[in-house]
């Protein structure tokens, strides 16, 4: 299977829409209730455009197989060179290392971009994300207890940071 990152663009919209959608439905890696618009992900792809921030997807014959971006940590001043990221595979891709090709491509952009920090907000249940992250060097920075609920039950959040 070849796989190429690069730059979305809006025709990879439909692309990046299922798999948020099937996260939103399937798991606690999003914490919304409700499935998300063409013209959300229109009006959120606009927004990362203009405030500069990558949207990068794995591109496997025309198809997303998955996304990574990254954004606005907090809205003060003092945290402008830290970004919060997100990376995501389409579900028939799991296990074939794209996630891994991401989270390393958004690495360089933010190096290249003049981040000095990443941070990860990761649902405690969810190990495997956790070790994934550790592989990159990221480390637990903090637990937040019961600060989601969905699926009728509460979450923790585990926050994980990268020093670049």
């Amino acid at each position: 299977m070849e796989i190429t990152l690069r730059p979305a663009t809006a025709n990879d919209l439909e692309g990046i829409l299922t798999i948020v959608n099937h996260n939103i439905l399937h798991s606690t890696a999003l914490y919304d209730y409700n499935v998300k618009s063409m013209e959300y992900m229109q009006q959120w792809f606009t927004e990362k455009q203009e405030a500069g921030w990558p949207v990068i997807v794995a591109d496997s014959k025309g198809k997303v197989a998955g996304y990574g971006t990254y954004g606005t940590f907090r809205t003060k001043d003092g945290y402008k060179y830290t970004v919060e990221h997100s990376v995501y595979v389409n579900e028939e891709y799991h296990g074939k290392g794209i996630g891994k090709m991401l989270l390393a491509d958004l690495i360089v952009l933010a190096k290249k971009q003049g981040m000095h920090s990443m941070i990860a907000g990761i649902d405690a249940e969810n190990k495997g994300s956790i070790e994934f992250h550790k592989k990159f060097g990221f480390r637990e920075a903090g637990l937040l207890k019961e600060v989601g609920f969905k699926f009728n039950r509460w979450l923790d959040v585990v926050f994980m940071e990268l020093h670049l």
